[in-house]
C-alpha cells in the first residue's frame, strides 16, 4: 500500500485511513518501531484501561464478591503468628 507524506505544519507525517485505524484498533497513540530498513506502528495499548470503570459497575451491581474463601477450611494460621 502507498501512502501520500503530507506537510503538517513545519513537519511531515502520513495519514491512516479510517479502516486500517479500525482493523488494528489505533486509537491515540502508535508506538514506532525503528528496525534497521522498516519503521513499524504498532497500536499502543494501555494493559488496565477501562478497569476502574468495570469495577465500578461491578460494585454497583453487587458483583464484586469473593469466589473463595480467605482462608481455606484445611490452613492452620497458627504456624504465621
Amino acid at each position: 500500500m502507498d501512502i501520500s507524506v503530507i506537510p503538517i505544519g513545519n513537519s511531515k507525517g502520513i495519514r491512516l485511513s479510517k479502516t486500517l485505524l479500525e482493523k488494528y484498533n489505533i486509537t491515540d497513540k502508535v508506538e514506532l518501531i525503528l528496525e534497521e530498513d522498516f519503521i513499524i506502528l504498532k497500536p499502543k495499548i494501555e494493559p488496565r484501561k477501562g478497569w476502574e470503570d468495570a469495577f465500578k459497575k461491578m460494585h454497583e451491581n453487587s458483583d464484586d464478591q469473593l469466589l473463595l474463601n480467605d482462608v481455606f477450611e484445611d490452613e492452620d494460621m497458627s504456624e504465621w503468628s
